[in-house]
């Protein structure tokens, strides 16, 4: 039988960790975090990482394994999560796994098979070079012409993955959209039940706004900018949401006021692409959540779930 495993997702500041913590107490399970920017240690406040008395007592998975300064990949995130999903069912708990990325669930759900396309090296070389030479612009609008879907995923800054995608192309004459959706339509290796929590847009905006202005009194500032003193500006993890904002601040190209806007405004695109990638490219069972009708929507999703899980 294939290994039953429940998946939570949602945009943003919904709601996911508290419901993934609920879920865990009342179905003997085990939370791996499907965000690919937790595994980094030290970055505990911008990236709403779960705190030891948050936990419970509940065993998470995937936090605090790299340094920011390590690359991590779709395929790292397939391969540590499925290790973790096999290690939890064999103690007959129930896998928990709470995203996050889009892609990085569909990569576990579908088994997404992005290594066995062999890395030129030589055309890698040279778009790293071009970039050096021109910046990213033309590189960024080439991944444009070839795969539209996949260059509205990735953020021009993010160079490692828009010269993935490029080579991919290169190498296999397929777009990474083609091959993802060709992916899909495989079966995958578990028995997932797809938990999603939306909420009304402008609620959740508030919501959002008010987790920065927590975070900035927990102390982001001062987390953000030991990183950037220590030699993490260009690194990976430094690209991320709540951390890539600051750093022009620090270099004086902005203030702090037009920092923190731009981490609200970011934070809410992100918020809306989040949903838009769940709603359209997974098959989610939709839960309307309002933070103070919260545990009467709980009852609601934890029987459900009972009546799934009995059904499988």
């Amino acid at each position: 039988m294939k290994p039953k495993i429940v998946v939570i997702v949602g945009p943003t500041a919904v709601g996911k960790t508290k419901l993934s913590i609920e879920i865990a107490r009342a179905f003997n399970g085990e939370i791996i975090s499907g965000d690919s920017m937790q595994v980094y240690r030290g970055m505990d406040i911008g990236t709403a990482k779960i705190s030891k008395e948050e936990m419970a007592g509940i065993p998470h998975y995937m936090l605090d394994i790299k340094e920011p300064d390590e690359a991590f990949s779709v395929a790292d995130f397939k391969q540590y999560v499925h290790s973790y999903i096999t290690h939890i069912d064999s103690k007959s708990k129930l896998p928990i796994l709470v995203g996050g990325s889009g892609l990085y669930i569909q990569a576990i759900l579908y088994d997404y098979q992005f290594t066995n396309h062999k890395r030129n090296m030589a055309y890698t070389k040279k778009l790293e070079e071009q970039i050096k030479q021109e910046g990213i612009t033309k590189i960024y609008e080439q991944l444009k012409n070839i795969d539209p879907e996949q260059a509205k995923k990735i953020h021009p800054n993010n160079h490692r993955r828009v010269i993935r995608a490029l080579e991919v192309y290169h190498q296999t004459g397929k777009t990474m959209s083609q091959l993802i959706e060709e992916q899909e339509q495989k079966t995958s290796p578990y028995d997932p039940i797809i938990i999603g929590l939306e909420m009304e847009r402008e609620l959740l905006y508030e919501r959002i706004n008010k987790r920065v202005d927590q975070m900035l009194e927990d102390g982001l500032l001062d987390e953000v900018y030991s990183l950037y003193k220590n030699g993490y500006e260009n690194t990976q993890a430094m690209r991320a949401i709540g951390y890539k904002e600051f750093i022009p601040y620090f270099k004086n190209e902005y203030d702090y006021k037009r920092a923190v806007e731009l981490l609200k405004r970011n934070s809410r695109r992100y918020a809306k692409r989040q949903f838009t990638w769940f709603k359209n490219k997974m098959k989610v069972n939709w839960y309307h959540i309002h933070p103070e009708k919260f545990d009467e929507q709980l009852q609601i999703i934890l029987e459900d779930l009972a009546g799934i899980l009995k059904d499988k």
